[in-house]
């Protein structure tokens, strides 16, 4: 058998195979595969939750695969809102075809990237679906975290005068996608981002300072920008100068129209600071390998006042809010 049928998702001997064979090494402890529920003793302080889903195409990309994706995406969802991941559930939608041997490299990367971030899967589903009603492979995660009682995050908190950094170079993640799928005649060494942000998040916790953290995903630092806007009440100036992109990156995107600044990432935090803080905070990132290219990137200005680019040649242009898909299914 090469290829996953829908005998692998009928409950029967072959859906037990799979499980045993491929999905069972995930598990903290596998004797949770034989229950219906797992039991957690979580350590003290405020439970958080998210979920998430992962449709990435291709599913294999440099830099990572959709499993590794999964867990990165569930991690950081928490990391930037002040929690350590705990444990995870995973749901996997499989397309009948999908070949076993890329399935198994898939998992293999997720287990890869739980153990790096220090996660636990607890819990999961298998699903198998006719051929033609997925992109071979669908994943949906839920992760569990933990806060320190008293953290708040928000975007009410931001003032004017406050300072936006990022942890890194944009667009890395939507730019590999991009090459990987050589739609375009175009090939490259440009790795995905993804990784566990929570060393970057971690490092900053500290600073009375932060005001809100953020990982720009779908959409990129662009949208996270028009989202900070929208939930300070507060205008913010990004300074193009300040913005770290590749030259890759900058020179897919010239070849092919797109903006950097829309591109996703999926291991960069964008963190909203006191202005008096902000050195310290560019500074604790630029100590971490993760966060050796970090930047100050912009500054947020009086309420009413709108997203303004400052641009290399000195002047200003309003950054428009992204309305259509320009590349889909890259998370």
């Amino acid at each position: 058998m090469t290829h996953i049928t829908l005998a692998h998702g009928n409950g029967g001997k072959r859906m037990a195979q799979l499980i045993e064979t491929l999905f069972a090494p995930l598990y903290s402890e596998p004797q949770l595969l034989q229950c219906d529920a797992a039991a957690l003793s979580l350590p003290e302080g405020e439970l958080m939750i998210t979920t998430d889903g992962f449709t990435v195409k291709p599913l294999e990309f440099p830099g990572g695969n959709i499993g590794s994706l999964a867990i990165h995406g569930t991690v950081n969802d928490l990391a930037v809102s002040g929690a350590r991941a705990h444990s995870l559930t995973l749901n996997a939608f499989i397309e009948e075809g999908l070949e076993l041997v890329q399935l198994e490299r898939i998992i293999a990367g997720m287990a890869r990237a739980a153990a790096e971030a220090g996660v636990s899967i607890v819990a999961g589903d298998t699903k198998v679906v006719p051929r033609g009603d997925a992109n071979g492979l669908y994943l949906a995660t839920t992760g569990i975290g933990i806060r320190q009682p008293g953290l708040q995050l928000t975007m009410q908190q931001i003032v004017p005068g406050d300072r936006l950094l990022v942890s890194g170079p944009v667009g890395d993640h939507g730019t590999a996608v991009m090459l990987a799928r050589e739609q375009f005649g175009l090939s490259g060494e440009l790795c995905s981002d993804a990784a566990s942000v929570h060393p970057l998040t971690e490092a900053i916790l500290t600073l009375t300072g932060l005001r809100f953290m953020r990982d720009p995903t779908r959409g990129g630092l662009a949208t996270v920008a028009h989202e900070l806007v929208r939930g300070s009440g507060c205008g913010l100036r990004l300074y193009e100068t300040g913005i770290p992109v590749r030259q890759t990156v900058r020179s897919v995107c010239d070849i092919l129209g797109y903006d950097p600044l829309f591109l996703a990432c999926e291991g960069r935090v964008v963190a909203a600071v006191a202005a008096e803080q902000a050195d310290e905070l560019l500074q604790r990132w630029q100590a971490l390998p993760q966060g050796s290219g970090a930047a100050l990137i912009g500054e947020f200005t009086a309420p009413g006042e709108m997203l303004v680019l400052e641009t290399e040649l000195g002047g200003e242009r309003l950054l428009p809010e992204l309305e259509d898909e320009p590349l889909p299914r890259i998370c």
